[in-house]
């Protein structure tokens, strides 16, 4: 008796220990008006403003860009209608006599919308870095650079503060991140497609208006809950003629997810797809990244932990799959892709990212050159092939073939450490370099294409 009153005492003093440290269940950037920031540095009077505009008139004048807040409950549902439509519309008028370069931001766990929140700052950086290589990019073709335009959609990913304790809210997190994917963010997500769409159909073939979406962790798991459809659906409807095979299109540009909790099993229909089909044209641009850190203790033990917990009693089978790039059935065990993160599912990697023996180059004129360098090598993609990044090289597999569209990349800890680090500068250097080849513009892509020359799948 006296054992089961000290367990009910502990139960009742951790449930108030957390329920005493919760985050609150709020709106951060409430004020939906447009706040100026005169220099790269956010000022104290934009903190809590959805639409934010960064302008240096100085030394910094690729730091100039958009950028939006996009706030959702805990049941999925945008906070507030009103910040949606203003940012929304803001980026909407921006596209007016304007070609964008549009990234979105979805966070994950321990993380929120909240000011002093360490991954807007993350954000921040590699909207600078995006804008800085548009502006030397464009000059070398002579065409205007694109208007950068950032988009950082938040939620409750820490819902409580006490140490120790707050790693127990993972799993209840993961529910929520699900519920933002299904309910509200595609909703978003469409939105902002939608005006790269209209561009797209006022000049055909000439916009320059791109979108690349990023999620971190649990954010990444809301982004593949929102776009796993249209995704599949896509990679049939290709850009070709009908009957004829062409170019995979995906979801805006390019959507990166980093280390996120889905099992292998939720990602096997497009791996299937990609296998099967086996070769790519060198037009082919990156669709869908999936970024893992092979020392991700999340989606390494949590994440295999609870699912073997929810998949106790299914039923699960061996399937023979064909890999067209090396013209053999492989074994996939739903047994083990049922509980595994796609992250650390060999079968289903494509690609190894680690270090370059060299820093990242910080010279703006060989930074161009470089990234030149790094596209005709993605165009002219072999068995093995090595792409050398901006502080990184990608190693494509032997399995995979050359130009895939999905991207499931094991990332060696040195770029990403642990499930919620993103901010490491190879690693930022290496999304902005991949959101480039994905959104390149139909100049740069012709001319070096014409450069590498025809080539067949």
């Amino acid at each position: 008796m006296r054992g089961t009153k000290l367990k009910h005492s502990a139960s009742i003093f951790l449930l108030a220990l957390g329920l005493g440290a919760c985050t609150p269940h709020q709106q951060y950037r409430a004020k939906v008006n447009l706040c100026v920031n005169s220099s790269a540095t956010p000022s104290a009077e934009c903190e809590l403003h959805a639409l934010q505009r960064f302008q240096d008139s100085t030394t910094k004048a690729d730091q100039n860009y958009l950028l939006g807040f996009i706030e959702f409950d805990d049941q999925g549902m945008a906070f507030d209608r009103q910040q949606v439509e203003a940012v929304v519309k803001a980026i909407y008028d921006e596209s007016v006599g304007n070609d964008l370069l549009i990234t979105v931001f979805v966070h994950g766990w321990q993380h929120n919308a909240a000011p002093e929140d360490d991954n807007i700052g993350v954000f921040r950086d590699l909207l600078g870095r995006l804008g800085e290589l548009e502006k030397n990019l464009s000059a070398n073709y002579q065409e205007p650079p694109r208007h950068v335009v950032g988009v950082y959609l938040g939620w409750r990913g820490r819902s409580i503060t006490t140490p120790v304790i707050d790693n127990l809210t993972f799993w209840e997190r993961q529910n929520t991140a699900q519920k933002i994917g299904e309910v509200g963010l595609g909703e978003v997500l469409s939105r902002l497609e939608q005006i790269k769409l209209d561009k797209d159909s006022i000049v055909r073939g000439r916009n320059r208006t791109r979108l690349a979406i990023i999620g971190n962790g649990l954010g990444g798991t809301a982004v593949y809950s929102a776009l796993a459809q249209p995704l599949k659906s896509r990679f049939i409807q290709t850009m070709a003629p009908e009957g004829a095979q062409g170019d995979v299109v995906g979801f805006g540009n390019l959507v990166i997810l980093v280390n996120p909790t889905i099992s292998a099993l939720q990602f096997s229909t497009l791996s299937d797809m990609a296998a099967a089909r086996g070769s790519y044209f060198g037009s082919q641009r990156p669709v869908l990244a999936v970024l893992t850190s092979e020392t991700d203790y999340v989606t390494k033990m949590f994440f295999p932990f609870g699912r073997r917990l929810t998949t106790l009693f299914e039923n699960e089978r061996k399937i023979n799959r064909w890999n067209a790039m090396i013209k053999k059935n492989e074994i996939i065990d739903e047994s083990v892709t049922n509980v595994t993160a796609i992250g650390h599912f060999p079968l289903y990697e494509t690609h190894y990212l680690h270090t370059s023996p060299d820093l990242p180059v910080k010279d703006q004129s060989k930074l161009v050159e470089n990234f030149y360098k790094t596209y005709r090598s993605w165009i002219l993609d072999y068995p093995e092939n090595q792409i050398q990044f901006n502080g990184s090289v990608l190693e494509r597999t032997n399995h995979s073939a050359g130009r895939n569209p999905f991207l499931v990349t094991q990332v060696n800890r040195n770029l990403i450490n642990d499930h919620g680090d993103i901010s490491n500068e190879r690693l930022l250097e290496f999304i902005k370099e991949l959101i480039m080849i994905s959104g390149q513009t139909p100049k740069m892509a012709e001319t070096i294409r014409s450069e590498v020359g025809s080539l067949r799948p």
